[in-house]
């Protein structure tokens, strides 16, 4: 049976739209998926070494399980961001004689050969063997390594539950919160004491079962989850609950793209998926804490240039980047209306406005850091405004992952609706305007960097009609393919 679903992937790989587009994007791909490896290869090889040097009166391998943490928790959340969750069409499979547990395990199954399972291979295996090179105990090597072989996968499946359940996600965040802020107040330092489990992990190798047990446990809740929801019933109908009407009328006075905000707002206001990414934005927020306190930041004005992109533009960067995969359950609706291409545009547009001039007023107290860093998120809020907007908009041209809104409806859904693409797309929203400020910043002052980036903002908003117009002869040439991509993932 499992050879049977392999044939189904395949086929199913070479069959659908989305295969035949984007040739560029896929070969960039290859390319970046060759160099993060390559890189992680070759820290693996030079950690030893690079610690060794830096640190001469520590213990490599002690320093690595000192900050391990940390490691994991940064993939934890690359993988919450990236990670794209396996994703099957069980519906043909529930009214055949084929076994649900064979489903899941093949479902769950495919989470292994995901390409962030393997980063932690390239850095931690060729470390392992240096370890050994070194003369470190095998036996206590070998065993470590499989230990955060082991904590990866746990990574992995845990990753799966937080996307497939809210629950765990506001549970995790609260903790994460809450242990960043005992560590960065200095109130209890969390690291110390997990810094010494791991290297109890490492000095005494029966303990290698604990991260063993861990990936099993979590395996086990994953299989549960999803059998517990692997009915027929629960996946064809459809919950049916009182929905509050919401009067939006003062939205009129936009004009003809009222009618798409309205839906826009409904949209956030009345669906789990749109929720989460709401509270994600606003914690962008204090990203500027990051940089705004650290001094070695304020020696390098480029990176507060960096930093105030994010701090107003949470929403643009995790709800923008989404469009139009937000209206993907009904895509081929709205666009038989006759309503031209460039009004659905144009409202996704002002609602990132809207959620950029919210954040800047949200960041007054960055008053508290002086004038220069609030007159940078000031000028950051209209490159947000007059550039990111309309990159954002290009980048939608190219993305044609559908959302599931509400991601407690269906457990074998992909809920992430992310595509690597995105990453590149997303790689001129951060260096342009650290560009942009640095060079006039670098031969005339800091004012002058300060004003350059706010004029290319405000160029951008005199010529949107202008980047309107052509943005939207790119959606109108990949229309088709579009909605036969949302049509395809859909049945």
């Amino acid at each position: 049976m499992i050879k049977n679903f392999i044939n189904f992937e395949w086929k199913q790989f070479f069959r659908s739209s989305y295969f035949q587009k984007g040739v560029a994007i896929k070969i960039l791909l290859v390319f970046a998926v060759l160099y993060f490896g390559g890189a992680a290869l070759m820290l693996g090889v030079g950690l030893f070494f690079i610690l060794k040097e830096t640190l001469p009166n520590l213990d490599p391998i002690v320093v690595v399980n000192n900050f391990l943490i940390y490691w994991f928790i940064f993939d934890l959340v690359i993988r919450f961001f990236m990670q794209q969750l396996p994703v099957m069409n069980v519906k043909p499979l529930m009214i055949i004689p084929v076994k649900r547990n064979i489903v899941i395990n093949y479902l769950l199954g495919k989470t292994a050969l995901s390409f962030f399972n393997f980063i932690p291979l390239f850095i931690f295996l060729p470390f392992s063997i240096v370890l050994l090179m070194k003369g470190y105990p095998a036996l206590n090597v070998v065993c470590w390594f499989f230990a955060t072989l082991f904590l990866g996968f746990s990574n992995n499946f845990l990753n799966f539950l937080i996307n497939k359940s809210n629950v765990i996600f506001y549970v995790l965040i609260s903790v994460f919160t809450g242990l960043i802020g005992l560590e960065f107040f200095g109130i209890f330092k969390i690291s110390r004491p997990i810094g010494v489990a791991f290297n109890s992990l490492y000095n005494t190798p029966i303990l290698v079962i604990i991260p063993l047990l861990l990936m099993i446990g979590l395996y086990i809740i994953n299989f549960n989850y999803i059998k517990n929801g692997f009915y027929l019933d629960d996946t064809v109908s459809k919950k049916i609950k009182e929905v509050n009407a919401t009067d939006l009328s003062w939205m009129d006075r936009f004009g003809s793209v009222a009618i798409f905000l309205k839906n826009d707002v409904k949209l956030i206001w009345r669906n789990a998926r749109p929720k989460q990414v709401m509270m994600m934005s606003f914690l962008f927020l204090f990203y500027g804490l990051i940089f705004f306190t650290n001094k070695t930041y304020s020696n390098s004005p480029a990176w507060l240039a960096f930093a105030s992109i994010f701090v107003t533009g949470g929403f643009l960067l995790t709800f923008g980047q989404l469009v139009p995969s937000w209206d993907s359950e009904y895509y081929k609706l709205l666009m038989s209306q006759n309503i031209p291409y460039k009004k659905y545009l144009e409202s996704k547009w002002y609602l990132m406005v809207f959620g950029v001039t919210l954040s800047f007023i949200l960041s007054t107290p960055y008053l508290y850091f002086g004038w220069k860093i609030y007159g940078m998120i000031a000028a950051g809020a209209l490159f947000n405004i007059g550039i990111n907007s309309f990159t954002t908009l290009f980048g939608g041209a190219l993305n044609r992952v559908p959302i599931e809104l509400n991601v407690k409806a269906k457990a074998f859904s992909n809920t992430n609706g992310f595509n690597p693409t995105q990453m590149l797309i997303a790689l001129p929203k951060m260096v342009l305007p650290m560009l942009l400020f640095y060079v006039p910043y670098k031969f005339i002052n800091y004012e002058a960097g300060l004003l350059v980036l706010a004029l290319s903002g405000v160029l951008g908003i005199v010529f949107k009609n202008f980047f309107l117009n052509k943005i939207e002869k790119i959606y109108q040439n990949g229309k088709y393919k579009t909605i036969a991509a949302f049509n395809e993932k859909n049945n």
